[in-house]
């Protein structure tokens, strides 16, 4: 058996381990995505074999924590991929007013930087004091720098470009404030995000919500691990709702590709398919601008 063959083994036996021991599911993440984190946790933690892993995160949870700190990969920044977010604006917003309340469930939030930035787009749309943010992630480190809302501040030069392709009608500086080399979101943007561990892997559904974001994640699962998410994203949305996906990510070879309308394959957002008298009323009531859907 040759090497590659035999770290394919051991790659298995170590993600059926953090299973077991941990719960932590990885089982079904694109094996090329993990061969990377793993060699470059290896390489971190001066370990030659990944048996050597494997064995040591079984009675070291301190170990087993940089080892899933290597797994998350927050790669993100405000108003990433800008053009996103000014369609969300045009083209979904006037939907979400239609009605009296709504729910938004952003799922693998990482660090927290796109939470916050569909949190300033709904505030500037008249329509964050009636929404809710569930903003989820496996990763609890992740999750309490999102919750802090503190970021380094050589970064907002790009988040102030970013901010003004998304179509800001504001000043993003009215959203965070400056303190020494770190800028702090704003309290009135965390009041209604609620920061929460959800691993898409294994855990269940969010119900009823009208609006969904999963960017740039389902691009390191394998085919039936994307499969599981997105019926989990069909089951939590509301009839008309929408999924918001990343540039790379699609429906189109999917199992619920059937359920949902294509609303942009640009931006990949979809709308999930409801009766026609649903469609025609939302389109009424969207163009004329009313607030609350009947």
């Amino acid at each position: 058996m040759d090497r590659d063959a035999i770290e394919e083994i051991e790659v298995a036996l170590l993600l059926e381990a953090v299973f077991r021991r941990y719960g932590y599911d990885f089982r079904h993440y694109s094996k090329a995505s993990i061969q990377r984190r793993v060699k470059h946790f290896m390489a971190r933690s001066s370990v030659e074999r990944i048996a050597d892993v494997t064995a040591r995160l079984l009675h070291d949870q301190e170990f087993f924590q940089r080892l899933i700190e290597d797994f998350s990969v927050p790669v993100t920044e405000m108003f990433r991929d800008p053009d996103v977010y000014a369609f969300l604006r045009r083209e979904v917003v006037p939907f979400l007013r239609t009605y009296p309340f709504l729910k938004v469930w952003h799922a693998g939030c990482a660090s927290g930087e796109e939470v916050y930035s569909l949190a300033i787009l709904l505030k500037e749309e008249g329509l964050y004091d009636r929404t809710t943010i569930y903003a989820t992630d496996f990763n609890e480190v992740v999750l309490d720098k999102a919750r802090s809302g503190i970021y380094h501040i050589r970064d907002v030069k790009k988040y102030l470009d970013n901010y003004r392709r998304a179509g800001g009608t504001g000043s993003l500086h009215d959203y965070f404030d400056a303190h020494y080399d770190s800028v702090i979101m704003a309290k009135a943007l965390k009041k209604n995000i609620t920061f929460a561990r959800h691993n898409l892997a294994s855990d269940q559904v969010f119900g009823e919500m009208h609006l969904i974001l999963c960017r740039n994640v389902l691009i390191y699962f394998d085919r039936s691990l994307q499969n599981r998410v997105l019926n989990l994203f069909d089951e939590s949305l509301v009839r008309c709702g929408f999924l918001c996906l990343g540039k790379k990510e699609t429906l189109r070879f999917s199992e619920v590709r059937d359920r949902f309308l294509e609303v942009s394959s640009t931006m990949q957002v979809y709308r999930k398919k409801c009766s026609d008298e649903d469609v025609l009323m939302l389109d009424k009531t969207a163009s004329a601008g009313e607030k609350t859907l009947p």
